[in-house]
């Protein structure tokens, strides 16, 4: 049995011909070169020459054919459609990574405090699994104009009818209600409808109104209009649709088929316009105020019945449209390019939050997972509530994850472009609202033809907006940045 002294066994292995351990032999060389090649054949085919023609480009004119210097970046910063797209790129950088960072935080500590997390987790990392496309068709119908279709109006209509609501009548829009008025009646103050005659206890009043097809009478109930007898002491009266298809140009009085307006909110006011009493019309338009002193009264249809309230028409907020959360009417084109902050892109902001919380939740699940839980679980012997505990012990361990999410948004959203082109088409052109430089790359460079310059020119500024970001996660990515 042969015996292997220790020197024998601390010996280095024996060295390869033609080379040591720290200097591989040409054939190893040859082998890794062989299965570097085609990927290094489909880099340089894909990214490398792409990213050469087009800073290239970016220094000729949009038919590539004549060098023009700087001229392409000169123009950029001196347009107001790049200032726009300039913003908006802002917008999207401020927002949306510190906020779907929060969101993915929120949601991964929830989960561990909850039952049913795998199911919890499944379904808010569902809308990462579809498409921005589908992801867009369906927060298109959720931002419908119509508070019938889309649900944030519905929301909104919902909200506003609690503190404002609307009138039996609303109005169309450009029509006033002085133009209802028709025989005794003539328009008041403040969007008011008074009767023309004035009128002491006893007496009676005659008030006919047009405006209104028969469906909305017939919606609210409404039957033929009954002129009530005179009461002593009190002022009677009717409001009815002067309007007969039997006698179209007969407005001097109540004919049959003619209905009543129920539901009125009417005031009794004096010879000084003061109110001094309230009712509300009957099925057939009739009113009735009891208990009248002496003097002269007249009748007042309230403006609150013609409120229309939000959605009137069936439109409310656009919230896929250009109008801007800042006043912008007393400034510059440019300032308003840069100063704006359009509605359109918080809607996008919402939607693409829908899409990538599910994503920033699993990720910080995950280092959450790997947190030391005995640290944890001092913090609350010592005293801490669960506030403390998150803000003062588990967010600082968990910061490294927590950067490398938010700067993988912050490179996300500069190139953000696919949200923009399925959400707001219409406004994604250079200059429009919701424009962006991703877009513009793609609008000014292919919309009408090929176009080299100009586009080239913004790539090649967003390729350098994107690189400090990218870098900085590489990075923290291996460690070198604590």
């Amino acid at each position: 049995m042969a015996v292997v002294t220790v020197d024998q066994a601390a010996a280095p292995p024996p060295r390869k011909k033609g080379g040591t351990l720290d200097s591989p032999t040409l054939r190893e060389h040859l082998s890794s070169l062989a299965f570097l090649f085609p990927g290094a054949i489909w880099l340089l085919a894909i990214v490398i020459y792409p990213a050469i023609v087009t800073i290239k480009d970016s220094f000729f004119n949009e038919t590539a054919t004549k060098a023009i210097g700087l001229t392409n970046y000169k123009n950029l910063f001196t347009t107001a459609s790049t200032l726009i797209a300039f913003r908006n790129n802002v917008i999207w950088v401020l927002i949306f990574p510190f906020v779907v960072t929060t969101i993915g935080l929120v949601l991964a500590v929830l989960t561990e405090r909850i039952r049913w997390a795998t199911a919890f987790k499944t379904v808010i990392f569902l809308p990462v699994v579809f498409s921005v496309t589908a992801s867009s068709m369906v927060f298109t119908q959720i931002f419908d104009t119509s508070p019938q279709v889309g649900v944030v109006n519905a929301l909104t209509q919902t909200v506003s009818d609690w503190f404002s609501s609307p009138g039996a009548y609303p109005l169309t829009p450009g029509t006033t209600a002085a133009s209802l008025a028709s025989y005794g009646a003539a328009g008041g103050p403040h969007g008011t409808v008074v009767s023309t005659a004035a009128v002491g206890a006893g007496g009676t009043v005659k008030m006919g109104l047009t405006g209104f097809p028969p469906t909305t009478f017939q919606a609210l109930g409404a039957r033929q209009a009954v002129l009530p007898k005179p009461m002593k002491g009190a002022v009677v009266g009717v409001i009815w649709r002067d309007f007969s298809p039997n006698n179209p140009t007969d407005t001097s009085g109540i004919l049959s088929g003619e209905y009543g307006y129920p539901l009125l909110h009417i005031s009794l006011v004096n010879s000084h316009g003061s109110p001094v009493a309230s009712a509300t019309t009957g099925g057939g338009g009739q009113f009735v105020f009891s208990d009248v002193a002496a003097g002269t009264y007249k009748v007042s249809v309230n403006s609150s019945n013609f409120a229309a309230g939000f959605g009137a028409g069936g439109v409310g907020v656009s919230w896929l449209g250009g109008q801007s959360l800042t006043p912008t009417g007393s400034l510059s084109q440019t300032e308003q390019a840069l100063l704006s902050v359009p509605l359109i892109d918080i809607s996008m902001i919402i939607a693409y939050l829908w899409i990538w919380a599910g994503f920033t939740m699993v990720v910080v699940g995950a280092g959450l997972a790997a947190l030391d839980r005995q640290v944890l679980e001092a913090a609350q012997v010592d005293g801490a509530n669960e506030w403390q505990t998150l803000r003062r012990v588990t967010i600082p361990m968990l910061a490294p994850v927590l950067v490398v999410v938010l700067v993988t948004m912050v490179i996300n959203v500069l190139k953000i472009f696919d949200i923009v082109i399925n959400l707001a088409y219409n406004t994604a052109e250079p200059g429009g609202q919701a424009s962006t430089l991703a877009s513009d790359v793609y609008f000014t460079g292919f919309s009408n033809g090929i176009h080299t310059g100009l586009s080239s020119a913004l790539a090649v500024i967003l390729f350098v907006l994107v690189i400090p970001a990218m870098l900085f996660n590489l990075k923290r990515i291996k460690g070198g940045v604590s």
